[in-house]
């Protein structure tokens, strides 16, 4: 779908945290058909927009900070990055990053929700985002995964305004009348070591294919092709960096 305005309080941009640039823009470009295009500026710091055709989808970027992760990272798009990362802090959250701004293109802020999970808040300026979300290649869904959920619940309600559509184990989120991620709690089936957080989909038309490709390019699969009754398939992989994603297709 072609976006030509963010929505305030939804996913607006995904970004990936790595050790290696130009291998994950090789993985992506092979796996989802993005084209890597880096920053040319050395104040950029070797951040590189993924694009599919000439649509910015999602980046990736060194690690500017000592013992930060190889992760996806998405950014919700608010109105003012400020007044955003102070009532995340009022509602029991964390600033990360302080809001800065990226040149001429928005502001920017890292942050954490009351049970760990980090994502960021972009006002957007020049750039307000992704062009294309929820179709092939694009960012689909965000899961919060937690072992609070009441917590998260009052969290992002409050600093977003998010709708909550509870169901059997899952919740879903929404904005302005869209679900656009869902929500589930960290249980004892959760692998030991894995902290709270928010895990990106992207849409593939063929998850098994994918899959396979995926380890044919060095990546791992950590949750095999599994169908969700009357909604689609995914699964979980890392690229060969370490960074965690999943991949979805809806019914069709």
């Amino acid at each position: 779908m072609k976006i030509t305005e963010a929505e305030l309080g939804a996913p607006c941009w995904a970004e990936l945290a790595t050790t290696d640039v130009p291998a994950a823009g090789s993985f992506y470009g092979a796996l989802l058909g993005w084209r890597a295009e880096t920053d040319p500026r050395p104040e950029a710091g070797g951040y590189t927009m993924m694009k599919l055709g000439e649509d910015p989808v999602a980046a990736a970027s060194p690690q500017y900070q000592e013992g930060q992760p190889v992760a996806w990272t998405m950014s919700v798009a608010v109105a003012d990055a400020d007044a955003t990362a102070k009532s995340a802090r009022d509602a029991g959250g964390a600033v990360l990053m302080e809001p800065m701004d990226i040149f001429d293109q928005g502001r920017f802020a890292v942050l954490a929700d009351p049970t760990g999970a980090v994502f960021s808040v972009w006002q957007a300026r020049e750039f307000y985002g992704a062009t294309r979300l929820n179709e092939t290649g694009a960012l689909c869904w965000v899961e919060l995964r937690t072992p609070e959920p009441a917590a998260a619940q009052a969290f992002y309600t409050t600093v977003f305004g998010w709708s909550v559509n509870p169901g059997d184990g899952y919740t879903q989120w929404g904005i302005a009348g869209q679900d656009f991620g869902g929500m589930m709690e960290m249980g004892a089936d959760f692998p030991a070591g894995i902290p709270p957080h928010w895990a990106l989909y992207f849409g593939v038309d063929d998850v098994d294919a994918t899959v396979a490709q995926a380890a044919e390019l060095g990546g791992a699969v950590h949750v095999p092709g599994t169908d969700i009754p009357g909604t689609g398939r995914f699964a979980v992989l890392t690229d060969p960096q370490g960074g965690a994603f999943a991949v979805y297709t809806p019914l069709a």
